[in-house]
């Protein structure tokens, strides 16, 4: 079933495309690929960047509702022929949404997979980006209520989250989790571990 991407804002798409159209911004970028292109690249998928906020462990422990998000970008995935290259990230300033910068790497492959994951899954879906820097991780959150206002929500029960790889350490890339299930994971990954507690030197040899 196809996703329901959002539509970003004007001022942003066109940050990007002014960007795109610079030769000194795609020379300044760290992207090699993009810098090497011969044609035009295109601009496309973009996704809202939320940030989970501190995972409140207690809360989840006791069934709470699940930590809060917010806004901090769009991303723009850059096409050239058949396949992306680079991405293209903007940023809310005091004068509107505004070009930030480009780049390439694990994470432009990673984010069309999850998006092709997602068609396959059968349920419609509009897609946004959710990063937890906690865990410098990044997953592909899919949220099920698909008209919503792309900046704003939470990440609700049926929801599902998907791990870009790379992913930390004991949590599956491009596996798809129930949004409490994840959350669970991390808060475990982000509870200090309890140092045993140190025999008494009054206590009685065994």
């Amino acid at each position: 079933m196809p996703l329901h991407v959002p539509p970003a804002p004007a001022p942003a798409l066109r940050s990007v495309l002014a960007a795109l159209g610079s030769p000194t911004a795609v020379h300044e970028a760290h992207t090699p690929s993009l810098r090497a292109l011969p044609g035009p690249v295109t601009a496309e998928l973009p996704l809202p960047v939320h940030v989970l906020d501190r995972l409140n462990i207690s809360d989840l422990a006791s069934g709470g509702r699940p930590p809060r998000t917010r806004l901090t970008g769009w991303r723009f995935l850059i096409r050239s022929g058949d396949r992306y290259v680079a991405a293209a990230d903007t940023r809310l300033t005091p004068d509107g949404w505004l070009f930030s910068h480009f780049f390439e790497g694990p994470y432009v492959a990673a984010t069309e997979r999850a998006l092709r994951q997602a068609e396959s899954l059968g349920t419609a879906y509009q897609p946004r980006l959710l990063s937890v820097p906690e865990l410098y991780m990044l997953t592909l959150w899919l949220h099920g209520a698909v008209g919503a206002d792309a900046s704003a929500g939470l990440p609700a029960a049926e929801d599902l989250l998907i791990p870009l790889a790379p992913a930390p350490p004991g949590i599956a890339a491009h596996r798809p989790h129930p949004v409490s299930e994840l959350l669970r994971v991390m808060s475990r990954r982000l509870t200090p571990a309890t140092a045993p507690t140190p025999p008494s030197l009054a206590a009685p040899a065994a």
